[in-house]
């Protein structure tokens, strides 16, 4: 294969039919990138070497289960290009069973692997897409472990734009670091590697004065400052990631993704995704997103 340019960067989309795959792409070719949807994974390569011209030095390319006999050749792929110095950072977007269901449903969409809807009763079609969907996760489980996953289950298109916009803009010599904050009451985050609850830290929905505000707010901030448990909590978080980030690191990892849950999502975890980022910035790449508060913005 002819030998790739200097700086050139492919940002690989893959992951579950529905999961916004296209929302991601759009967000990157808003960015600048070359776009390629639905590519043939054998022509990964060549295309790369095709991105040779000046004019293209940022490439975003979708594989997905339309690919299914060739999915078994992508972590070879990956391999040979990342051998020969080309930047390639791998987002698997995923997403669980209930709301891509809801998803399909909604469009009347077929997916991928199911039979067309028109063949089948409303009740054949939901178990169809099930076993769709099982099915597919498996296929694609090689590709998941090889990238960096971001969970849309809950996220709206435009929150989901936002984030993939922050990877794209992050180093891609290093680690990067993604702190995320949640509220247990719409689920856990699925694409994250650690998850540490705060719910027994001092709650400032409880302060009249506070309920409104949030972990961004400076007297939420002086609140939970001044609060015992909340300086051992972030004491104690600061010391399990500074004795383990080192190490997976030194293990190729691109992106680790560090989930702080509280029972709304506003005050306590907020709080501790900020101090956290914080802390880390000075040493790796950090990105910050708090998933309810970003719903609430757009």
């Amino acid at each position: 294969m002819t030998s790739l340019p200097t700086g050139l960067r492919i940002i690989l989309i893959t992951g579950m039919s529905g999961s916004g795959k296209s929302v991601a792409l759009r967000a990157l070719e808003d960015l600048g990138y070359y776009c390629v949807d639905n590519l043939p994974p054998a022509l990964f390569e060549p295309l790369a070497t095709v991105a040779q011209g000046d004019q293209t030095k940022k490439l975003a390319v979708a594989i997905d289960v339309r690919s299914a006999q060739d999915l078994h050749s992508m972590p070879e792929h990956l391999a040979n290009l990342r051998g020969q110095s080309v930047t390639v950072d791998s987002i698997f977007l995923d997403a669980s069973t209930e709301p891509l269901l809801r998803r399909f449903s909604e469009t009347r969409r077929n997916h991928p692997l199911s039979q067309p809807r028109e063949q089948l009763s409303e009740s054949m079609r939901r178990e169809g897409l099930l076993d769709a969907i099982a099915l597919e996760r498996d296929m694609l489980g090689e590709l998941r472990e090889l990238s960096h996953v971001v969970d849309s289950s809950v996220l709206r298109p435009s929150q989901l734009q936002t984030y993939i916009k922050s990877f794209s803009g992050s180093s891609a010599d290093q680690m990067t670091l993604v702190f995320e904050s949640f509220a247990y009451k719409r689920g856990i985050p699925g694409d994250a590697d650690y998850v540490f609850d705060v719910r027994m830290l001092p709650n400032p929905h409880y302060e009249p004065a506070l309920r409104a505000l949030s972990g961004l707010d400076q007297p939420v901030i002086e609140f939970l400052t001044g609060q015992s448990q909340v300086e051992a909590m972030l004491s104690q978080i600061s010391n399990f990631l500074d004795s383990w980030l080192i190490h997976m690191a030194e293990n190729h990892r691109s992106y680790v993704t560090v989930a702080i849950g509280c029972t709304g999502g506003q005050h306590r975890s907020v709080f501790l995704v900020e101090q956290l980022a914080s802390h880390f910035e000075k040493r790796w790449t950090t990105l910050k997103r708090h998933r309810e508060l970003d719903a609430q913005a757009f």
